[in-house]
């Protein structure tokens, strides 16, 4: 399951596409582009709309292996193969007024936790906070994507999944596989500030960015990928050769802390859902790979609402976040920031400038668009 860490670009998206090899498209283009396939699989218009928004997230926010690069390889292939539902209409499996269960009966995940929050959010402005627990969840791309949507709204947003039955990395330890990536996505208002935005892997780097390195040929750093004896491993295709397992956030020294994160997740998502879990017998005769499905995906969805509870906490976030935007630096060239800062202004550029998508990416949605007999997103300056 492809998941994004959100602490500073630099840290863990791709590296920026080059300029003189740079495609630069309109978002509302890419996103209407996205939408059209989703709807031309079934989905109902506003929900494929809803969705491209949530996969365009990460094109807008900076983590380009948690975008449109996962349409074809990832949400088409879902729908197309049955293992998500287009139409499916989740279904109330309990309502404790402050706390729900879905079953989302594979609604794609890229609009069922939009939908999921936003149910959240309506019981936190009445009850102080609101809890969805989904089970049969497919992908639900960027969970800071959904987390924002509190946010909006001056709430804390929480969003956390496991990966269903996938299981990609081993326990501290352990000689086979038996969790997801697991990511985590925390966001909250900053008053005047961009919005707080923690989205990461419990793994020290999400799948989607050893795959989109295999792709460029690019050397990843040490600190990733390990080798049956803890050797570091720098080769992105090592991963799916088998030859090389994801690594916990934490790294050799504090990879039970990475691994600790991973089961925290494991047990607001899945167990207290019911979706399918990570670690369970089936997994026990693994052979050290990845193994399993990210099917019947377990989402933990909750909004809390400070003004319910209390008075003036908008202008304590303020200052919260203020603060350490005053903080003195070391290096007066790296003003310090937060998790969120990087990723707003990221959004703001390109909504502004553009969207920029490498050429083979640009080259593979306009094949795409052919096939499906709708209007590509074409580059800025062509598109009028």
């Amino acid at each position: 399951m492809n998941h994004t860490t959100a602490l500073h670009p630099a840290a863990h998206a791709a590296p920026p596409v080059p300029s003189e090899r740079v495609v630069r498209v309109r978002y509302a283009d890419l996103a209407a582009f996205a939408a059209a396939l989703l709807a031309g699989r079934g989905m109902p218009a506003d929900r494929a709309e809803a969705a491209a928004r949530a996969l365009c997230h990460g094109d807008l926010a900076g983590p380009r292996s948690h975008g449109l690069a996962n349409l074809a390889r990832l949400y088409l292939p879902l729908l197309d193969e049955g293992r998500a539902d287009p139409a499916a209409e989740p279904e109330v499996l309990a309502d404790r007024g402050a706390t729900v269960l879905w079953d989302a009966r594979r609604a794609l995940g890229l609009w069922a936790a939009g939908a999921a929050m936003d149910l959240a959010a309506d019981r936190a402005e009445r009850y102080g906070i609101g809890l969805v627990s989904v089970r049969g969840g497919t992908h639900l791309g960027c969970a800071g994507h959904h987390a924002l949507r509190a946010a909006d709204r001056g709430m804390v947003g929480l969003v956390a999944s496991n990966c269903g039955a996938q299981r990609i990395a081993r326990p501290p330890g352990g000689a086979v596989a038996m969790l997801g990536t697991n990511p985590l996505a925390v966001a909250a208002p900053a008053g005047p500030h961009p919005p707080f935005l923690l989205d990461m892997s419990t793994t020290a780097a999400p799948t989607g960015r050893i795959r989109q390195a295999a792709r460029e040929g690019r050397a990843l750093p040490e600190g990733l990928l390990c080798d049956d004896r803890g050797a570091p491993v720098t080769d992105p295709a090592a991963f799916d050769a088998g030859r090389a397992q994801l690594m916990w956030l934490g790294g050799e020294a504090g990879r039970y802390k990475g691994f600790g994160l991973g089961l925290m997740v494991e047990v607001l998502a899945a167990l207290v859902s019911g979706s399918g879990l990570g670690p369970h017998p089936d997994a026990l005769s693994g052979d050290g790979r990845p193994s399993g499905r990210d099917d019947d995906i377990g989402f933990f969805v909750a909004a809390i609402a400070p003004g319910a509870l209390r008075g003036g906490a908008e202008d304590d976030a303020a200052r919260l976040f203020g603060a350490l935007l005053d903080c003195p630096p070391a290096d007066p060239a790296e003003p310090v920031r937060y998790p969120g800062w990087h990723e707003h202004r990221s959004i703001r550029e390109r909504m502004r400038d553009g969207v920029p998508i490498d050429p083979e990416l640009h080259a593979e949605l306009t094949a795409l668009a052919a096939d499906a007999g709708v209007a590509p997103p074409r580059p800025m300056g062509e598109d009028r």
